[in-house]
This record gives structure tokens, C-alpha cells and sequence, in this order.
């Protein structure tokens, strides 16, 4: 039995759109909620919200009977977090802050098992082969591990286009926050400059036929960026979805 194939990594190679969001709560039964509500992927964010790789697995376990795709954002490049997340199950990871040609082939290489890449072979014991009943896991794996990378400052933008030239990269997600942080606007991703560059750099990643993706946390930049042409395009935070919602409710029955 073969790896299971990742729809996600070609529903990307075949260039069609997939709406996501992302999940900050670190909960199980969140992603399952989030698991019924029907978008392409969902993050599972490693990086800013609190998760181990304990919760991580969980959140994978809960969106198995999901149709949406499981996206893993690690806290960090470490080839000891990608190995961990890929045996817990995950066949897309996603990288934050890659500024470099040399960073992003090590990724490309925690990825694959050797002797082309650097993940460990244990997976026998691991929930990626159903602890060993997905008996051709290793010779299949590679071929669907979907590896997008974060290029969100400024040393990113300028190597933007030797990133691109790796082999092995599925995806490059801008990150319109700390780019616009790094770039001396403090976080004010609408500026007419920061916006410029999230333009160049969306088209310049669909030009050397990778995915373009990107994350929008109001109306008027989700729409932006779908018009900029973002494949993977998140459409929303969890935490962000419940506070606004739970607090227009309250100024409703408040103020009355």
C-alpha cells in the first residue's frame, strides 16, 4: 500500500484555487469544528499559536474524515520538527521565514528520506503508516509531501527568485504581516508599498510555476490578494472568527 495521495499538493501542480484558514486555538475539538465547515485547508499553526507536536497530532487525528486538507506550519526550518510532524501524519508543511537559495534546499531535504533528503527512517511505529500498515509508505512518501515555504521580509524578496529555482518546493506563502513589519510600515500590510511588493512577488512565483498563497485577515485584503492572484489563499483566523462574532453579539444585547 502506497503513501495516500495529496490532494491538496495536486490540486496546486493542476493550478486550481484552494480557500483556507487558519487555526490558532491549538484544540482538537476546534479543528474538528473547523473540519465540517468546508474549506480547502487548514492550518495548524506550530508557529504562533500553542502547540506541540502532541496537539498537532490531535488536530490531525480530528480532521481525519475531514476533506480538508491539513496544513502543519512548523515553529521554525529545523529538520527535527519537520520529522516529527510528517511521522505524526502531516503531508504538508509549511516553513516560515526562508530568506535563502541554501535554507530552502535543506528544507527540500528534511522532507525526503535519503538518499536524497534527511528525514529518518522510523516511520514504522509512526501514525504516517498507520503504524505500519501502510507498507510501501517509504519508497512512495516523497513524491507526496507538499512543501510550501514563508517568504515575508525583505533578505526573502531579494532572493526570491533563487528560492524559486529549488526543486522540491510546492509553494511560496508571502507573509504580509512581517513583511510589512520588516519593510518600516509596522505591521500596516494595506500600504500602497507593502502592497506593490506582495504583487510582484505573487506574480513572480506563479511565473516560475509554483503556488502562490497568502493570508488575509479583513474583506478588502482577502480580496485583494484573490485579485493578485493567490492560489492558496487563507481567508481567516479562528480566534479572530469567534472574537468578532462573539463580540458584535454582545454589543447587540448590551446596548439595548
Amino acid at each position: 500500500m502506497p503513501a495516500p495521495k495529496n490532494i491538496f499538493k495536486q490540486a496546486l501542480a493542476n493550478g486550481d484555487r484552494q480557500i483556507g484558514c487558519w487555526m490558532s486555538f491549538g484544540e482538537a475539538a476546534v479543528a474538528e469544528v473547523m473540519g465540517t465547515c468546508g474549506f480547502d485547508w487548514l492550518v495548524i499553526d506550530g508557529e504562533h499559536a500553542p502547540n506541540d507536536i502532541r496537539s498537532i497530532r490531535d488536530q490531525l487525528m480530528a480532521l481525519a474524515a475531514s476533506d480538508s486538507h491539513p496544513v502543519v506550519r512548523v515553529p521554525v526550518g529545523e529538520t527535527w520538527i519537520i520529522k516529527q510532524v510528517l511521522d505524526a501524519g502531516a503531508q504538508t508543511v509549511l516553513v516560515p521565514i526562508v530568506e535563502d537559495a541554501d535554507q530552502a534546499r535543506e528544507l527540500v531535504r528534511a522532507c525526503q528520506y535519503p538518499p536524497h533528503g534527511t528525514r529518518g527512517v522510523g516511520a514504522t511505529a509512526a501514525r504516517a503508516t498507520l503504524f505500519g500498515t501502510t507498507s510501501d509508505y517509504i519508497q512512495t512518501a516523497d513524491q507526496q509531501i507538499c512543501l510550501l515555504l514563508q517568504v515575508e521580509n525583505r533578505k526573502g524578496i531579494e532572493n526570491l527568485d533563487e528560492i524559486l529555482a529549488v526543486p522540491g518546493i510546492d509553494g511560496i506563502f508571502i507573509g504580509p504581516a512581517d513583511l510589512s513589519t520588516d519593510m518600516g510600515f509596522e505591521g500596516n500590510s494595506a500600504h500602497p508599498e507593502v502592497r506593490a511588493v506582495i504583487a510582484d512577488a505573487l506574480a513572480r512565483i506563479k511565473a516560475a510555476g509554483k503556488a502562490p498563497g497568502i493570508l488575509g485577515t479583513s474583506p478588502e485584503a482577502t480580496q485583494a490578494y484573490f485579485d493578485m492572484g493567490a492560489q492558496f489563499l487563507a481567508v481567516g483566523i479562528d480566534v479572530m472568527l469567534l472574537a468578532k462574532s462573539a463580540r458584535a453579539l454582545a454589543t447587540d444585547w448590551t446596548s439595548k
